[in-house]
């Protein structure tokens, strides 16, 4: 909704940072994190060809303006720029498509910052997570995110799970309400 703060825990080129900022522009905030500059600048070069007020930004507690924040920092400085929980959070996970396949999301890297977010996270706001087991530390990772939104109590959570029956390297979607307001 206009005015909210929404969250792309991996900007890559910038097609998330994008969806979420269309749901919450003209008033709300986006704030993107990619530890590649490539990363950020694709997803500022798609977001400004949108109209959108693009920030480079330190990582800091996010401040009251609307627009679009993009932080070159890991995923897992998240906890450190949030004063105030978002609506929306959205990590999706492995590498840059287009980019240096050898740098990867981490499973321990990526569990801090799916613990922050969902400890933030708004009542009635819904945490995305997509999955891919396919690259060097992807199964693992994978595995550690299944695991942590299966252990969400069911009466804080609602966690919808999709994955394919018959590929076991497709990517795997989550999806946590937050129940409440």
């Amino acid at each position: 909704m206009s005015g909210d703060l929404a969250v792309d825990l991996t900007a890559g080129n910038g097609w998330d940072s994008l969806f979420l900022w269309r749901r919450v522009a003209p008033l709300g905030r986006v704030l993107a994190f990619d530890v590649q500059a490539a990363a950020l600048n694709n997803t500022a070069k798609r977001l400004r060809e949108e109209g959108a007020p693009v920030f480079f930004s330190k990582v800091e507690t996010l401040g009251a303006d609307p627009g679009v924040r993009l932080v070159e920092a890991g995923h897992e400085q998240v906890g450190r720029c949030l004063a105030e929980g978002p609506r929306a959070v959205v990590a999706n996970l492995g590498y840059l498509p287009g980019g240096d396949r050898s740098l990867v999301t981490r499973r321990e890297t990526t569990l801090a910052a799916l613990d922050a977010s969902l400890a933030q996270l708004l009542p009635g706001g819904r945490l995305a997570v997509i999955a891919y087991p396919g690259h060097a530390g992807g199964r693992e990772e994978t595995q550690a995110v299944a695991s942590l939104l299966a252990a969400l109590p069911p009466n804080d959570f609602e966690v919808l799970a999709l994955s394919a029956a018959n590929y076991r390297e497709a990517p795997r979607l989550w999806v946590a309400h937050k129940r409440g307001a």
